[in-house]
């Protein structure tokens, strides 16, 4: 993927983001109404956008609740030592985990911060265990949520 800096973005571009992060299905047609483009040429730039690694993915955003996870929380991990092998063994040790839904490497005060959803109190437990017995694992610190002000996907995007 060709390195993309928001400079190599224009105006159009920037408004076609901005309408997608809104509405990931909005037709091509709609999207080239509201950028000001006819159909072709908004598709051309979405293609564009993907094939630069600006645009990752389309998804639906699932609430949890419904679908048996009430628990949403985080899991602060130290691990014994920061050696490349282990940080990419535990990486792909949590990668494999469908509970884990973020991980992210951080620095100060840890090595992991990972967004983990549970059903309910015992399978939260039962992560947390997984997570202290995992390999290299020297720490564990878990903040359960207790409820969400903000959760907004993707970035703020500027226009000109």
């Amino acid at each position: 993927m060709p390195d993309t800096t928001e400079d190599e973005l224009d105006d159009v571009d920037r408004h076609i983001l901005a309408e997608l992060q809104l509405d990931g299905r909005i037709t091509n047609v709609e999207l080239a109404r509201r950028v000001g483009l006819s159909a072709p040429p908004c598709l051309r730039r979405m293609r564009r956008l993907e094939e630069l690694g600006v645009i990752r993915g389309y998804h639906a955003d699932l609430a949890p609740e419904p679908l048996g996870f009430e628990i949403t929380f985080f899991a602060l991990v130290g691990l014994e030592t920061q050696k490349q092998v282990v940080l990419d063994g535990f990486e792909a040790l949590v990668s494999e985990w469908p509970e884990v839904r973020e991980c992210h490497m951080i620095r100060g005060g840890g090595d992991f911060l990972l967004r983990l959803v549970a059903r309910d109190t015992a399978h939260e437990n039962e992560l947390t265990g997984r997570l202290t017995s995992a390999p290299q694992v020297l720490r564990v610190m878990t903040l359960q949520t207790i409820r969400t002000a903000k959760n907004e996907t993707g970035v703020p995007i500027a226009r000109g």
